[in-house]
């Protein structure tokens, strides 16, 4: 029973330190993300506080799982300090209690709030970021010619009448819809017959429904036009893998969108990647924990407290740099998601247990 005691003990403490670090963050993000959201689009016609206030809500959710691993960092670092300031873990070892039977409690907590998340947590913010794409596409206005980046999403389609390019500045619905869309239409002979800017564009039966659109013909003359219909012979389930934001996407339906992809030749790696990172978010919480108790446990007196935080930030800092360059690797393919998702949770659970191994057993 003294077992059952301490585990539910401890593990309330850290969840409920888990639960103000995560707060904490929260309202810091939000209120950077409100000003900055505001700054960019506050000279857009239709923007109002109420409106950016709604849109940096409606990205807590996704922030919440971005953030995970750093939240777990940093309260297990605040619990077992805090512990360790109150003399509860000399207690502990003096009671015959190793540190991996203090650290179990901490870690199946970090293990099962990962998995929930993951189940629970990552659906509702596809959702949420699917609604902010809408509003966005729908908000902002068409942009300018100097907005023809080469990392907005492009796609071209074929029908008797030529070749038309479709970019988007903004993707939503799964690609069905388009915001700060450009269409550039060329005939069968390769020739560029008008470009068209429109504010949103959306993919309904044979064709593209464009709204508030620019028309600049090839003699540079533009006119404004309620509504333009382009004819289109393409699939939505092409349309779909091609403009469709993985974020979107819950992780329930992740598989099938992978197989839809690789069946139309349409290469999904950052489908793979992103599912292969959902579900090896678990472990990599569990690995953080692991990684906060190397720079916690030894540190009990206040004057350590500087380099305690300083060791968890560097160790924060080596994994955070870790998981941007494999997740960077695996989203174009260079190595393949699965491995990019788990080589930096596979690193860091090694060289948490590693080090507790070398400290607490010699």
């Amino acid at each position: 029973m003294t077992g059952v005691t301490l585990w539910t003990y401890l593990t309330r403490r850290y969840l409920l330190t888990l639960a103000q670090v995560l707060f904490g963050i929260l309202v810091v993000v939000f209120l950077v993300d409100f000003t900055e959201y505001a700054r960019r689009a506050g000279g857009i016609e239709g923007y109002t506080t109420l409106s950016g206030m709604y849109f940096s809500a409606m990205r807590l959710p996704f922030i919440t799982m971005l953030v995970w691993p750093m939240v777990t960092l940093f309260a297990a670092m605040a619990a077992l300090y805090s512990l360790n300031r109150r003399s509860e873990l000399v207690i502990a070892r003096a009671s015959g209690l190793s540190a991996w039977q203090f650290l179990a409690p901490l870690c199946v907590a970090s293990f099962v709030v990962g998995g929930l998340s993951v189940a629970i947590l990552n659906p509702i913010s596809a959702y949420c970021i699917e609604q902010v794409k809408v509003l966005e596409a729908t908000f902002r206005g068409y942009g300018t010619p100097s907005s023809d980046a080469p990392d907005r999403p492009w796609l071209s389609q074929t029908t008797n009448e030529g070749v038309t390019i479709i970019g988007a500045g903004q993707t939503a619905n799964r690609g069905m819809l388009l915001g700060d869309a450009v269409f550039l239409r060329f005939d069968n002979a390769g020739n560029l017959i008008a470009r068209y800017d429109a504010r949103s564009a959306t993919l309904s039966e044979g064709a593209w429904i464009l709204n508030n659109v620019r028309k600049t013909s090839t003699d540079s003359q533009a006119e404004q036009l309620p509504t333009v219909s382009i004819k289109s012979e393409l699939r939505p389930e092409y349309v779909e893998e091609r403009f469709a934001d993985h974020l979107t996407i819950p992780v329930y339906e992740l598989p099938r969108k992978i197989a839809v992809a690789n069946a139309l030749g349409i290469p999904a790696y950052r489908f793979a990647m992103h599912f292969h990172s959902l579900i090896a978010l678990p472990a990599l919480m569990m690995a953080m924990t692991l990684v906060a108790a190397t720079v916690t446990l030894r540190y009990s007196r206040m004057g350590q407290l500087t380099s305690m935080i300083l060791g968890g930030i560097l160790a924060g800092f080596l994994l955070y740099v870790a998981l941007i360059v494999s997740t960077a690797f695996g989203n174009v393919g260079f190595i393949a998601p699965v491995v990019a998702a788990w080589v930096p949770v596979v690193l860091a659970l090694f060289f948490g247990v590693t080090f507790l191994l070398y400290t607490e057993d010699g």
